[in-house]
């Protein structure tokens, strides 16, 4: 084997490795900036269930509206469901 045919292979075999590679490394860049953001929102998830564990009220951080709150009264149907006619089968 000649030269060339040894580096046409060696391009072959390992070109699509090395773009792949490149690619991967420039797309985990923002791993650590992205990955503190989630570490953010799984913290104020657990103190919000560990705050409703408490039953302490949970307002949310920038003043809005508050959680619901739990009521025992059956809520009210929002439209009269009908029977399809054709769901029954003739056992």
């Amino acid at each position: 084997m000649s030269l060339t045919t040894d580096a046409i292979t060696a391009a072959v075999l390992f070109g699509p490795g090395a773009v792949l590679g490149a690619a991967t490394l420039v797309s985990r860049r923002g791993d650590k900036t992205d990955s503190a953001a989630v570490r953010q929102v799984l913290a104020e998830s657990a103190a919000n269930r560990a705050a409703r564990a408490a039953g302490t009220s949970i307002a949310p951080p920038d003043g809005g509206e508050g959680i619901p709150t739990p009521t025992d009264s059956q809520p009210v149907p929002l439209a009269t469901v009908l029977a399809f006619p054709g769901a029954r089968r003739a056992a």
